[in-house]
């Protein structure tokens, strides 16, 4: 056997305790061959050799929850996320939409929930600057929008309009829509009336953010909210020459909402086939995404206590409980994995008794279940995650006192409940199996800066010294892991990357630099250098 290229010249960790580190790697035909002096036997004169200069080679990562196609397509709107107060997002939407005179609709994603007091933004700040065409900007977290008079007036949106189902209208003293939009009961009716982009446009967006996620160190995604027509796009995205393949390899978590859920069964098992179908090895769809309730910066999530400033209100549960365990217990059925996003901690209780109530009606089997983003766990609940075989699908980025938690979820939920959020030390002391992603777009993609913020629990300024909630602080290879081993048992593909073994495929991430080497709080600005996918570099 020879090698087709061998890494060397730098430090190599494998994350996989029994042979950690090493100095040389060696892959054939897009899998690992040989390690240390074996690797160097394998040489010969067609062998490349990848100089590692330095740096270092790891498992690549994958991202357990993000959203390539939604965020693909808002990269192509008004651009808000950058923003820093209200005046430049209305300063933003006027310029493009002077330069877009051909939109029918003016839309954004991303900008900051915190930028106006309270999370309450009016509809006639957008109406200074578009008052004949419909405006909807969508903030960070996706569940809020921001609509003008317009866009309200063709949603039929009124003063007499009954509050939604899952959703919000918030409206002035004399009940007309103030221009602020709440989870997707409120949302979905505007966004239904919102063009699509044509076939080719939207394909365009995914392989460009999956280029992005590869120059990233990512080689696997799990797409946490995929509704029915773009199953046809990822399934275009993969169609095609080698040359014009995803980056990335993916999974497609297909949405099921609680209105009409049943008669959507044999489309999601229907979808799941097409996609295995015409996947050529690079896409599945076995998972299926709930929504158990919203966010607490907006007072939608749901809890077992009152929040702290709206001592009437528990948030909003999406699902009742009931209907929670029966649809989750179909799904599991069915074979599908559970994806259930829970952020409060009744939302996160619901999750765990649905999933708990599925193992129960449906018998044992290897399910691996996931509860994403878990900010709010009753103590009580913590040593479910292990009992059950729930994998905690954390977003590290968000474990850090930045304007969000600051200025809205603090004030929300109170000292007490805030000193408990995001415990990911606690939950990997009990047992339990944690995986990492980014939610983009709601905040950024690169798993550097996430494991700078999990490791360190600071700002990228350094706040606060020793770390907000220190006892959650976990270490470097923990974290590491999180975004390799932890999200390949996710995909049920242990077996097949995440660690450096002889036999794995290929999925490797090149450093410019050793990240145990490196300051924890300075990891974000490591230079990654190069990504390979089965040995294909895509980066």
């Amino acid at each position: 056997m020879r090698a087709d290229t061998i890494f060397t010249g730098g430090r190599i960790y494998t994350g996989d305790p029994a042979h950690p580190v090493t100095d040389a790697l060696a892959v054939t035909a897009g899998r690992i061959t040989a390690l240390g002096a074996a690797a160097h036997a394998l040489r010969d004169a067609r062998t490349e050799t990848v100089d590692l200069a330095g740096g270092a080679l790891l498992p690549s990562w994958g991202d357990g929850h993000v959203h390539p196609l939604l965020g693909g397509l808002g990269l192509r709107g008004v651009p808000v996320r950058d923003c820093a107060d209200l005046a430049e997002v209305v300063e933003a939407v006027r310029v493009w939409a002077e330069q877009h005179p051909e939109a029918e609709w003016i839309t954004g994603d991303a900008f900051d929930p915190w930028l106006a007091e309270g999370g309450l933004f009016d509809a006639a700040l957008l109406d200074a600057v578009v008052p004949d065409r419909p405006v909807l900007l969508r903030t960070m977290d996706h569940h809020t929008g921001w609509a003008n008079s317009e866009a309200l007036r063709r949603a039929g949106y009124t003063a007499d309009t009954p509050e939604p189902a899952h959703g919000e209208i918030v409206r002035r003293a004399d009940g007309s829509p103030l221009g602020t939009l709440r989870e997707f009961g409120a949302l979905n009716p505007v966004l239904a009336l919102v063009p699509l982009p044509d076939l080719a446009e939207q394909v365009d967006a995914l392989r460009g953010t999956a280029r992005m996620l590869a120059s990233a160190g990512i080689t696997w995604v799990q797409d946490a909210w995929v509704e029915p027509a773009q199953v046809d796009t990822w399934i275009a995205a993969v169609a095609g020459r080698d040359d014009e393949a995803l980056a990335v390899r993916a999974d497609l978590a297909l949405l099921l909402e609680p209105d009409g859920w049943r008669e959507r069964l044999p489309g999601l098992a229907a979808d799941r086939e097409r996609v295995d179908a015409a996947g050529r090895g690079r896409l599945t769809a076995r998972a299926v995404k709930f929504f158990a309730d919203g966010v607490l910066e907006s007072g939608t999530a749901a809890l077992l206590e009152p929040y702290t400033d709206c001592p009437h209100s528990h948030g909003a549960a999406n699902w009742t409980a009931e209907e929670l365990a029966d649809a989750v217990t179909a799904v599991d059925a069915l074979g599908f994995q559970p994806h259930i996003h829970a952020i409060g901690d009744r939302g996160v209780r619901i999750a765990l008794d649905a999933i708990e109530a599925a193992a129960r009606r449906n018998g044992p089997r290897d399910r691996r279940p996931v509860i994403a983003h878990v900010q709010l766990v009753d103590p009580a609940d913590l040593p479910r995650f292990a009992e059950l075989g729930v994998i905690a699908n954390f977003e590290p980025l968000w474990a850090q006192p930045d304007p969000l938690m600051t200025e809205l979820t603090l004030p929300r939920i109170g000292p007490e409940r805030g000193a408990r959020q995001y415990r990911i030390a606690a939950l990997l002391r009990d047992g339990a199996r944690v995986s990492f992603g980014s939610d983009w777009p709601v905040t950024r993609y690169e798993p550097l800066a996430g494991l700078a913020t999990a490791v360190t629990r600071q700002t990228p300024e350094g706040l606060p010294e020793g770390g907000w909630l220190p006892q959650e602080r976990i270490g470097l290879a923990e974290a590491l892991a999180a975004y390799s081993a932890g999200v390949a048992h996710q995909a049920f593909e242990e077996d097949a990357w995440g660690v450096l073994r002889v036999g794995l495929r290929a999925d490797l991430v090149h450093l410019a630099a050793d990240p145990y080497a490196v300051p924890a709080g300075e990891l974000a600005g490591v230079a990654v250098l190069g990504t390979w996918l089965g040995g294909r570099r895509t980066h």
